[in-house]
């Protein structure tokens, strides 16, 4: 039979090595389509055979062939796979390195002062100085108190509970030398934690108005109490960021609480105490325990939370609307972060606008005339009436060499490394002085507001009648009978200004803590301000000084950093003028 054109079959060349082995390889194995033999080895090879082998030997080249195409697609696609990955390694080499060299940087990573850590870990602070968090409250705190000694009592068989200082070695923050910045803003707490990090403390990236503000009164048996926490929260521009810790000495059933309203809550929510109650916080205290404001404020200190400022003041005193972001504007105006704004108030008469809620006020008093005053427990400096006047510095606090504890703003630290004394009962007269020096010697300076932002409620005018039926703590005198003379050897010991008495004269427990610190010194600022603590005596008429010429004298001084004056490159000591004027 000849075959037809349909069954010629031309030879297909190998075009590749494989292709050829495919060749070898079909000539040695027997194509098991092929017919079988008939037993003389003699197969049968017809035209039907032929053409089934020929479709067989098509079928493995088209098979060799798509082989050979994957194989090259496989290449390919190992080839895109490994410059992905090598690509992904170079931008993450890129981001580490750059990370390294601060040209970028994750928000968290503009926390100054902060100790980052792995996402398991929980956040930590510098050495010495807890995370702040918001919001905050002692009611949390079950675990977080300690039993102390009433200082009243020197065999101590009365004791309190009270609770723990945030952070409760001060010297474990300053490290007894002047504060680094980066120390400085780890303390703080913002409303709004950061976005990368979780954290609320956010050093001076947190926005002003979310900056969040801690309030110590220290009130003994005083109805305007609650008025004054009406007063702050009603009056604030950004209520949600206070928080108000009240020492309350009252006696029970006879006095009102500072957290009481004037009408059940249930019947009127709206009223700021009960609206803002989970940010007021009162340790209230049996009035007979009450040895002075010292131990009270004490107690208040211990109450601080890590806020970004920290305000103390009278437990009978009104604010002016909008007085948060006043006193924060005031207090940055000052380019300094361990200023504090402190001052004697002026009298609530005539001082606010019953329409408006602002200040009628353009004076303010300045702390400057302080004087040595004898008595039962010996001489002291204490502070007399101080000038009140048009502030003379324009745009900014004015600079002042005292504290005042009527009214005092600063930023938290301040509280956190200068806390009240636990061991000063029954003292009045000297605890500004001993702040004063404490927080000098740690670097801090005073400056006196600028514009008020609250007044005080003297007994006097209209109010004297009302205010002179408020019991004071000395009604407690006869109880704690000398334990103020032996105070005040320890106030003027620890501050270096009673060096004719004999140190073991007085008691020492804790000094370190609730002593001094290690940026100045307390003959520097003796001498400076023109006070001999051998003669008890001062240069007077400092106020001139103050007045017109100290703060444009020491401002210049300020550290770049704005950590503080510069006191090592001031070399000025103030001499009376007017000797033998009054």
């Amino acid at each position: 039979m000849q075959p037809t054109m349909t069954d010629v079959v031309l030879p297909i060349a190998p075009s590749s090595k494989n292709s050829r082995d495919e060749a070898r390889s079909r000539k040695k194995r027997p194509d098991k389509n092929a017919p079988s033999s008939n037993g003389s080895g003699v197969h049968s090879d017809g035209g039907d055979s032929r053409a089934r082998r020929l479709a067989v030997r098509r079928k493995r080249v088209s098979n060799a062939r798509a082989r050979k195409k994957a194989g090259s697609v496989n290449m390919m696609a190992v080839f895109l796979i490994s410059c992905g990955l090598f690509a992904i390694y170079a931008i993450t080499c890129m981001v580490f390195f750059r990370s390294l060299s601060g040209k970028s940087e994750s928000p968290g990573s503009r926390i100054r002062g902060l100790i980052k850590n792995d996402q398991n870990e929980t956040p930590r602070g510098p050495p010495g100085i807890p995370i702040g968090k918001w919001p905050v409250s002692i009611r949390d705190e079950d675990g977080n108190f300690e039993e102390i000694k009433h200082p009243g009592y020197e065999d101590g068989h009365i004791t309190m509970t009270v609770p723990r200082f945030w952070a409760d070695d001060p010297v474990a923050i300053h490290e007894n030398k002047l504060m680094s910045r980066e120390r400085a803003l780890s303390i703080g707490t913002c409303v709004t934690p950061d976005s990368g990090t979780g954290i609320y403390t956010r050093g001076d990236a947190c926005p002003i108005s979310e900056r969040t503000i801690f309030v110590a009164i220290a009130s003994y048996r005083d109805w305007q109490c609650r008025d004054t926490v009406t007063s702050i929260f009603s009056a604030a521009s950004h209520p949600d960021r206070i928080r108000v810790a009240v020492v309350d000495q009252i006696i029970a059933g006879e006095d009102g609480s500072c957290d009481s309203p004037h009408s059940p809550c249930s019947e009127d929510p709206s009223q700021p105490i009960c609206k803002y109650k989970n940010q007021i916080d009162v340790y209230q205290m049996e009035a007979q325990l009450a040895v002075g404001p010292v131990f009270a404020r004490h107690v208040g200190h211990r109450l601080y939370r890590g806020e970004y400022y920290a305000m103390q003041s009278d437990a009978h005193v009104t604010f002016t609307r909008g007085w948060d972001m006043d006193i924060i504007s005031q207090i940055e105006a000052t380019g300094d972060e361990m200023a504090v704004l402190s001052t004697y108030l002026t009298d609530i008469e005539g001082s606010i606008d019953p329409n408006t809620g602002l200040s009628l006020r353009h004076t303010r008093p300045i702390m400057c005339n302080t004087e040595y005053e004898g008595g039962q427990q010996g001489k002291h400096l204490r502070h007399l009436a101080q000038p009140e006047c048009l502030p003379l510095i324009k745009g900014m606090p004015q600079l002042q060499p005292y504290w005042a504890a009527g009214f005092s703003f600063s930023r938290g630290h301040f509280v956190a490394t200068t806390p009240y004394d636990l061991y000063q009962p029954m003292i009045f007269q000297g605890e500004e002085m001993s702040i004063t020096l404490r927080g000098f010697t740690i670097g801090y300076d005073f400056f006196a507001p600028e514009k008020s932002v609250c007044f005080h409620s003297y007994a006097k005018g209209a109010n004297e009648a009302a205010r002179n039926k408020v019991p004071h703590f000395w009604e407690n005198s006869g109880r704690y009978e000398g334990t103020g003379i032996k105070a005040m050897k320890r106030l003027l010991g620890i501050v270096h200004m009673n060096p004719e008495v004999d140190p073991s004269e007085w008691n020492h427990a804790e000094e370190e803590k609730y002593g001094l610190g290690g940026a100045r010194t307390t003959t520097k600022f003796y001498e400076t301000f023109g006070i001999d603590v051998v003669k008890k005596t001062t240069e007077r008429h400092l106020c001139q000084f103050v007045r017109n010429k100290m703060h444009d004298m020491f401002m210049p001084h300020l550290r770049p950093d704005g950590i503080c004056i510069d006191y090592n490159q001031i070399d000025f000591k103030w001499k009376d003028p007017r000797p033998n004027d009054p």
